[in-house]
């Protein structure tokens, strides 16, 4: 009874609020302080998370040498028992899923889920990020906002877009990016078939960057320290096609390798906590070994950047951060893969640059960063966007060549499964 009573007052208000709005000549409506709105709530919830995520990262962080080893686990094993007990917040298929064939509805009811149990995972080190909690976090928020206030079809589909928008663009710093970005990951092969959500997503990710960038101090300026990068001749273009290429090959051995360890941990009947456990010890060893590739990158990236790993040593990153993150994936620990490819990318980036030494490397990095991400995501013009902002690329055309080679390279059915057509529910 309550419930509808809070119900009722909203609507009463919104009603308020609208009518000097409705006679004005402008476009702004009342639906854009909806989407206002909810850009607020996404960037508080995102600045929150990543503060709260900072804090327990360092004290994490104390666990050094072998001690990452047992921490890892143990991480693993509270992770997977939050799932068991509290609800499995699912990942980002059925996000996806939801969005597509669910009239956009996201039930927020394992949100606690998900916020708890990804923060063990990426603040322990797991090389996952914390884009996807936010992303399913904010766009159930859209979905229970809109429901609030009776909104149903392209209405409600569009508020959940652009809480997902909000979430994303929270973290990276690029309203414009993330609003595609939620346009993109629905559907591979029609990037704007949700079309009518682009505004509200422009507007909700405007209004989360600047709460965001308030909180967290994030989002101003490039995230990553790439060297400046001119383009000296039309072979430019031809390099960054060449070694997006090769970072496509590696995307195409990261889906095989995360198909792999899917089928290995789904030949054993085991519960979730189990296997998380078992995730977070085999994580623990290789983070002993190789401790950057603990983590999902953010940081680690600068850190490619200033020392000077042989060659030999940049192979073993590369291949078993591709391991990690396949691991991370498929033994039910929680958290997003943007990031931690863009790693992988840079590295290899790093990797043909002293291979062929005539090849800019900055240009080398961020482009194998784009194709590999498209590869796996489908998102070749979010990609785009988003690399030039966080490496501070003003000609972005080469990461667009780039993009667009490792979307046509990709594997015919997505990583993601649920991009693929199907008949729609609603």
């Amino acid at each position: 009874m309550g419930n509808i009573k809070t119900k009722r007052k909203l609507l009463k208000y919104l009603d308020q609020l609208d009518q000097p709005i409705r006679f004005n000549p402008f476009v702004f409506s009342r639906t854009f302080l909806l989407w206002a709105l909810l850009g607020i709530i996404g960037g508080l919830i995102a600045g929150i998370y990543w503060e709260v995520l900072i804090y327990f990262t360092h004290m994490l962080a104390y666990f050094q040498g072998w001690y990452v080893i047992p921490l890892m686990a143990i991480c693993g094993l509270i992770a997977g028992l939050i799932i068991h007990f509290i609800g499995d917040p699912g990942e980002i298929h059925l996000i996806v899923d939801n969005i597509k064939f669910n009239k956009g509805k996201l039930d927020p009811k394992n949100n606690p889920s998900m916020i708890l149990s990804s923060l063990f995972c990426v603040a322990s080190g797991g090389s996952l990020g914390p884009e996807a909690p936010l992303v399913q976090v904010t766009g159930s928020t859209g979905s229970w906002l809109g429901k609030l206030f009776r909104l149903k079809g392209e209405e409600l589909r569009s508020l959940s877009i652009a809480g997902m928008a909000s979430g994303f663009t929270a973290l990276f710093g690029a309203p414009l990016g993330g609003s595609l970005f939620s346009l993109e990951i629905l559907n591979h092969k029609h990037a704007l078939e949700y079309y009518k959500a682009i505004v509200p997503a422009l507007v909700a990710s405007c209004f989360s960057y600047i709460v965001f960038a308030f909180i967290a101090h994030l989002g101003f300026g490039a995230t990553w320290n790439f060297n400046t990068y001119q383009v000296t001749s039309i072979f430019d273009f031809g390099y960054a096609v060449l070694v997006a290429i090769a970072a496509t090959a590696i995307g195409w051995l990261f889906i095989y390798c995360t198909k792999f360890f899917k089928q290995l941990f789904n030949r054993f009947p085991l519960p979730i906590f189990i296997k998380t456990m078992i995730g977070g010890l085999l994580l623990g060893i290789i983070a002993f070994y190789l401790p950057i590739t603990r983590y999902f990158g953010h940081h680690q990236i600068n850190e490619l950047l200033t020392e000077n790993f042989s060659l030999a040593m940049l192979s073993c990153i590369l291949i078993f951060k591709l391991i990690a993150i396949s691991i991370t994936v498929t033994s039910g620990w929680r958290g997003g893969f943007i990031i931690p490819l863009f790693f992988v990318g840079s590295t290899l980036g790093i990797i043909l640059h002293q291979l062929f030494p005539n090849i800019n490397m900055a240009m080398a990095m961020v482009s194998c960063m784009a194709a590999i991400n498209v590869c796996v995501t489908r998102t070749p013009m979010s990609t785009t966007i988003l690399l030039s902002t966080l490496t501070g690329f003003d000609f972005f055309i080469p990461i667009l060549f780039a993009s667009l080679t490792g979307y046509f390279l990709a594997p015919k059915i997505p990583f993601i499964h649920t991009q693929m057509e199907k008949n729609k529910k609603g």
